[in-house]
Parts: structure tokens; sequence; C-alpha cells
């Protein structure tokens, strides 16, 4: 995605139990080629295991040096779409929510990067019976939201049953597809409960239609936060959510900034996973990639105090910056769990010689030099990442052997398919360098005989453009990281044909009956290493398909101010940790 459409890891529903380890790609472990720069290929994994109940009691531990007060600041091309936690699917949405929203569990980050699964609302990480059919979660005590009324176990179960709203149509939809019932479930607006959440004191319990053993590392991914059932405003909601987190949303100019500040009804003793140094935080949007590093590379007034959720550091400034001592301290390098891709809309471009020659004919290399070099990003020819459990390399379109493309080889695919002049309309996102690598796709694919459309869509509203069944737009500049790190949660909501509908993330709108029973079959392997190699042979049937492009695996550059202190990568969210920065005095 030039974000990527989800970004929170772990690995298949079916490891081991409540004490499983997985899989990510931590801050400290970015690989290297000899050079200098990280390799993706080279990055190791490390373990995100699950944390016992003293590690998830606050405070959480104190960042070493950090001081309270200040505003931070950040500099970044565009606004959310979605802030409605039940809507949240795309990176930067869930980023930005962290210090706002808190879940059942979340993501506890140590001073050596490293990440733990713990209770966040919940005193532990849940306890799971009946081989993982069934899971319950107890809610700390003293967690309030921002009017200072108490969360409370009518929230929580309000939380979960609102995600069957009609209006609910972007986040993810993990939750609903496994509680008994969700498949009749309207929502709670008509009064109505769903049977499969109890209730009983402190204690929620789910009953799920299957053994989901990862069920506590899915709920903590953004798009499950917690929502008072007393100020859900429904659709509104998305606007303007409600806080128990350390901060709550001051202001809100859609489109130009948001304004976070304390939430002083917050108490650290209730959370392991937030610091709160800075009094203030200051979201700015509007700014290019270009306009952003320039400002953070010349670090006067308030940029010193700037940071970023999105922008990178701009490919027209990655030498000057990584080649420069001085500056190259301000930047988090980051190697990523993501694979940028171009989905190809399989309702559309129905025969799988016209799609395997657009693969031939992708101008890999061309669009990584546009991106900044090897700095920034590998070539990619598989969907899943080298950092992903389940990875297994494999070039089916000759990009090791000409990673410039192969027009001659594409345009003959076409001409036996008898489709040479084939009609493509691609989408892709409004910035200054996708209209650049717009163009060298374009000129690519037009010289290996297909005849290519164009099309500019506005960041703030890509995904729910492309996410519409009845689009118009044969390929789209998309991407994703695991929802956890497996192939699961890769395979099952990209690429299975269940996950077909308005605002799910199937855009390829791929429906092949062997690849949706491979991935059935993978998804019930209780071992985890034959799992792997399952997801790996998954990667390369829908590959043979070629139901889309892969472009790149990322690797992450943000620079940020001098007077930004301890930026460090958030694993289980993949991004910036907000909630650990604190304003140098």
């Amino acid at each position: 995605m030039s974000f990527s459409r989800r970004n929170f890891l772990i690995a298949t529903g079916v490891v081991a139990a409540s004490t499983t380890v997985l899989s990510a790609c931590s801050s400290s472990d970015k690989g290297g080629s000899g050079n200098g720069v990280p390799s993706v290929g080279d990055a190791k994994t490390v373990n995100i295991p699950v944390g016992t109940k003293a590690d998830s009691a606050g405070p959480a531990p104190e960042v070493q040096g950090a001081v309270k007060g200040g505003t931070l600041y950040s500099l970044d091309q565009f606004d959310m779409d979605h802030l409605d936690p039940a809507q949240i699917y795309v990176s930067t949405e869930g980023a930005i929510t962290v210090p706002i929203m808190r879940g059942l569990t979340g993501y506890k980050i140590d001073e050596k990067g490293g990440c733990t699964l713990v209770g966040d609302a919940a005193t532990d990480a849940g306890t799971m019976k009946d081989g993982g059919k069934t899971w319950s979660f107890t809610i700390k005590d003293g967690i309030k939201w921002e009017d200072g009324s108490e969360l409370s176990l009518d929230d929580v179960r309000h939380t979960y049953e609102r995600l069957f709203a009609s209006f609910v149509t972007e986040g993810p939809r993990y939750v609903q597809q496994w509680l008994v019932g969700g498949d009749k479930y309207k929502g709670p607006y008509s009064g109505k409960e769903l049977d499969s959440i109890e209730i009983s004191g402190r204690t929620i319990t789910f009953r799920l239609t299957e053994p989901r053993t990862d069920f506590n590392y899915t709920l903590a991914m953004r798009g499950y936060s917690l929502v008072p059932k007393k100020h859900d405003t429904k659709e509104k909601y998305d606007k303007r959510p409600f806080s128990c987190g350390p901060y709550k949303i001051e202001s809100r100019s859609i489109g130009k900034s948001m304004t976070y500040v304390r939430n002083e009804h917050w108490d650290p003793k209730t959370d392991a996973i937030r610091n709160a140094y800075p009094d203030k935080y200051v979201f700015q949007f509007g700014f290019q990639p270009i306009a952003s590093t320039d400002r953070f590379i010349a670090d006067r007034g308030n940029d010193q105090y700037a940071m970023t959720i999105f922008n990178e550091v701009a490919a027209e400034r990655i030498a000057q910056v990584l080649t420069n001592a001085k500056l190259k301290q301000r930047v988090l390098t980051q190697v990523d769990t993501v694979t940028y891709y171009w989905p190809i809309n399989t309702t559309r471009i129905k025969d799988v010689k016209v799609r395997q020659a657009i693969n031939w004919a992708w101008p890999h290399q061309q669009l990584q030099t546009i991106r900044g070099g090897k700095a920034t990003s590998e070539l990619a020819t598989t969907i899943l990442s080298p950092v992903t459990p389940g990875y297994k390399k494999f070039d089916l379109y000759g990009l090791d052997k000409k990673p410039g493309g192969d027009p001659a080889k594409a345009k003959a695919l076409l001409k036996e398919a008898g489709k040479i002049g084939q009609k493509l309309v691609i989408a892709y996102q409004q910035s200054d360098n996708a209209v650049k690598q717009a163009v060298q796709i374009k000129n690519a694919l037009e010289a290996a005989g297909f005849q290519v459309v164009n099309k500019q869509i506005d960041k703030s509203t890509f995904y729910t453009q492309i996410g519409k069944i009845d689009n118009d737009y044969d390929l789209f500049a998309a991407g994703w990281s695991p929802d956890w790190p497996n192939g699961y949660s890769v395979f099952y909501p990209c690429w299975s044909g269940k996950n077909i509908g308005d605002g799910r993330s199937n855009y390829a709108q791929l429906n092949d009956p062997s690849v949706n029973k491979a991935i059935d079959a993978a998804a019930k392997i209780a071992d985890v290493e034959a799992a792997n190699k399952a997801w790996g042979d998954v990667d390369r049937q829908i590959m043979e398909l070629a139901p889309v492009v892969p472009d790149y695996h990322s690797i992450r550059n943000w620079m940020h101010g001098s007077k930004v202190g301890n930026v460090v990568y958030d694993a289980g969210n993949t991004c910036i940790a907000l909630c650990k920065l604190y304003a140098k005095k």
C-alpha cells in the first residue's frame, strides 16, 4: 500500500497454547548487505512471546532519560480515512490511535526493541479453553474514559457486537467470522445481544466456531480497540472517537491537522504499554515527502520536535541523508514485514495469460530507482515477505534475470491470448513519487502491447475506493503486512474467495476453488513447521494464477527532528512507537 493495509503481526491459528511464541522482525534486527544498507533477505526473525500477568501490569517501564512536557509534531502527507476502530485496517490509522485507544491485549515494547503480547485493558493476555474455541479475559480496575466514567464489561461487549453493524465495512473480519452465531447477527442497535459473548463480574468470554490459539494476538489489532457504549455515535464515531488512553482528541481539522492533549482520567498504573511524556501531539497533514524531508534536514523551530507517521525520507533525498553521518543519526531505519504489490482485478482481467504478461513486463528495477534505490526496498517475486514465517523463495516471472522487465515475453503471451492492445486502467495514490512510478509502469506495459490509462485517486479515500466490488480499475497500488506473523493473516484476508466484499482486502477478487481449499487446509495444520511449508506452497499456487504483481519488500527510513527523544520501532503495530517518544528540553 503505499502504506500497508494492515500491519499487525502474528502466526497461524494453530500453534501452541497461550504460551505461543510468534515471530516478527525487530527494530534491532536489520540484516545486512555488507555495504551498510539493510537487507530484507538477510533480516532474521525474533520471537514475540505471550507475557505474564506481571508483564501486563502497569505502569509501563520508564524510558531512560525521558522528560515530561512539551509538544511533538508530525509532518505527514494525509489525514486518516477512519478513526473508528471497527473501520481501522490501515497502518497509519492504527499507528496514530495507539495514544488514545486501548484493546483487551496489546504489544509491550522493551528498551531493546523487543515485543511481547500482554494484557492491555485485560489483566493478562487471556485464558484459552477447549483447544482455543473458548477465550476469557478479565478487565483491569481503574480504566476510565475521557469523561471520567469507568470502562465496563458492557462497553467491552458492545465493542465486539458493534463490529456486526452494517456501517462497519472497512476493518478486520476475523472476530465476526469466528464468533458462534456471527453469521446471522446484525449488531446491537436493535437491542439484541450475541450469545457467544458472555460477561460475568469483570470477565468476558468469547465462544468461537473453531479453535483459534492466536485469538489473543488477533485482539491486539487496532481494529478491536474498545468503544464506550454510552458515547457510540455510530457512523459519526469515525470522525471523533472517545479515549481511554493517555491522550484525547482536542481538535481536528479534517485534511489539515489533529491535536491530542492529555486525558486526565488515564491512570498509568493500569497501562503496561504506554508512556505519556509530551503534553501534546499536533499531527499536521498535507506535506509531500520532499517537503517534509527538507524541513527535517533544516531542523528549525518546531520542526526540531517533529516526526512522522507515514512520510519516509523522500527518494530524491535518500542519498543526501543516508550518506551524511549527522543527518543519518536522525533516521530510524527498519526492515518491515510488508510486501507492496499491485493486485489485478480478476473480475475484469480474467485471462491468466494476460495477468502473467503484466508480471513479465513489470519494471521492478526502474521503480526501485524512483523510490530511492536499494536503501528503500528489495524487489519482490513473492506475496510473503522474507521476514514472515512461511516465506519460500521462488521467481516465476524472470525478475532475477531481467529485473527491468521482459516486454518481448509479455507481448508473446498477449499475442497467444489474442489480447494485443488490451486496455488496463491503473489506480494509484496522489503523491509526487507515485506519479513518477505510474508513468514508468505505463511506458513498460505499453512497450509490451498493452493500452494503459492511469487514474490518480486521493490518498485519504484510496482504499475505500479500490475496496469496492464494482470498481472501474484493473490494477491498484496496494500492499500487506501480516496481521500477525504467519501465512494465515496474509492469505485468508487477501486471497480467499470467502473474503470478497465491499471494504474487504481481497482486492483482486480472486475466488479460485483450489486456492480457497489450500488456504483452509493450511489453517488447520497444527505443526508450525508443516503449516509454514504449506503457506509457502499457497504463495506459489497463487502466483501461478498471477492475480497480483509483487513489487517490493520495504525498508523504512523515518526521519525526525533533533529534539525528539527515543525514536524506536513498534513491531506490534509496525510503526514508530508514539507512546515512547519525548520532547527534549
